[in-house]
């Protein structure tokens, strides 16, 4: 309503609170009577704007590349210098073998004995007392288009740079993880062949040959010896394992298949107390994903990269959240990984965390192969 208007009906004799009543009906305005928001509302709205003001924690930044690109290879580290080993080739069918160490004083990379034949890929690796461990994973079945999984088991020792055969894991798998805790190693999860199959291998022709499995077995260094534990209640692979206090999470990962063309991601993070032998169920984490890494920092677990595969979308991720075991929570505010990566190696050394190598793209699309020998460092204190 114009100004002239306004004032034509005061003249009238119109009131200003009928004015204001005839304006708000004119324009729409609709009052309404303000009420405090209750303190849930009040709690998650400030937790919104908190989130939205907190700067990035850490900082990525490049590093000396690895010396080939590759894919799947897997990191230990011993005394302050990271190992990376495995490795995979040629459609990622070809177990590469290779041991190479990273020096963060030089940042220069050094070659090493290469391990034992028969080389295998997606081998349990951990680290305990000096030495690095390889347990089970997929050998190539001379040049077929398959994994087969083996029960072989390793010690490498990086003072003399030697390997040596120690007692075979008792369950044929690859995929899943070993985790240090209390001084043993626990093997847990990952795939194998089907139960009664008479073909040994994972087959990449669409047939089903795998299964995934929830297998925990504990390997004692001090007595080169095995035993059975509490299973992972949700069998998978290509997950990842970390260890806070004791006890240990598995994260993530891929249900149904070892190949990601024909299974599933989950979220799911179940946690193992290791003295009660005892399995519980905790936060899912924010994204479901396989073929990650990552490591602990401070009480937390920092996870990694993955890649996901529907019909609609075939990628990998560039994601990267932290688990916080002391409060069941996720922290997703972590600045993205430089670039998308899976089947990558991951370890913290002191306050960063080193990516290696990996796959910047996801497996199984026909006549491509995006291997990558980027190094990236996460630093916890920038």
């Amino acid at each position: 309503m114009m100004l002239k208007e306004i004032k034509r009906l005061r003249l009238a004799g119109m009131t200003a609170a009928t004015l204001v009543a005839m304006l708000g009906a004119m324009t729409g305005v609709v009052s309404a009577q303000t009420t405090k928001p209750d303190a849930e509302t009040t709690k998650k709205v400030e937790a919104a704007q908190k989130a939205e003001t907190t700067p990035a924690k850490g900082q990525w930044a490049a590093s000396t590349p690895f010396p080939m690109p590759m894919e799947e290879p897997v990191g230990a580290v011993v005394d302050g210098k990271l190992y990376i080993i495995q490795g995979l080739t040629d459609g990622g069918f070809q177990p590469m073998g290779v041991v190479y160490v990273y020096d963060p004083a030089t940042r220069a990379w050094s070659q090493k004995s290469s391990m034992p034949e028969p080389h295998v890929h997606h081998g349990m690796t951990a680290a305990l007392n000096g030495k690095i461990y390889v347990f089970g994973g997929f050998m190539r079945p001379g040049k077929d288009i398959a994994w087969q999984p083996v029960n072989n088991a390793w010690e490498y020792s990086p003072d003399t740079d030697t390997w040596k055969a120690i007692a075979p894991i008792p369950t044929k798998r690859g995929a899943g993880a070993a985790v240090v805790a209390n001084g043993k190693i626990y093997v847990i999860g990952g795939a194998t062949i089907l139960p009664g199959s008479a073909d040994p291998a994972i087959r990449f022709d669409g047939k089903p040959h795998d299964m995934c499995v929830g297998t925990n077995e504990e390997y004692d260094p001090a007595t080169n010896s095995w035993r059975s534990r509490a299973p992972l209640p949700t069998a998978r692979n290509h997950f990842l394992g970390a260890e806070v206090n004791g006890k240990i999470y598995a994260i993530g990962g891929r249900l149904g298949s070892t190949f990601v063309t024909r299974s599933s991601n989950t979220d799911v993070n179940e946690e193992y107390d290791v003295a009660q032998d005892l399995w519980t169920t905790r936060a899912q984490m924010p994204t479901a994903r396989s073929g990650v890494a990552g490591g602990v920092h401070n009480g937390k677990i920092y996870v990694g990269g993955g890649e996901f595969q529907n019909d609609k979308i075939m990628a990998a991720f560039r994601a990267f959240e932290a688990y916080d075991p002391a409060t069941n929570t996720w922290d997703q505010s972590l600045p993205r990984m430089r670039i998308p990566r899976h089947g990558f190696a991951g370890a913290v050394i002191g306050d960063q965390l080193h990516v290696v190598a990996g796959d910047i793209q996801t497996a199984g699309i026909p006549g491509v192969t995006a291997y990558t020998d980027t190094h990236d460092v996460f630093d916890f204190t920038k």
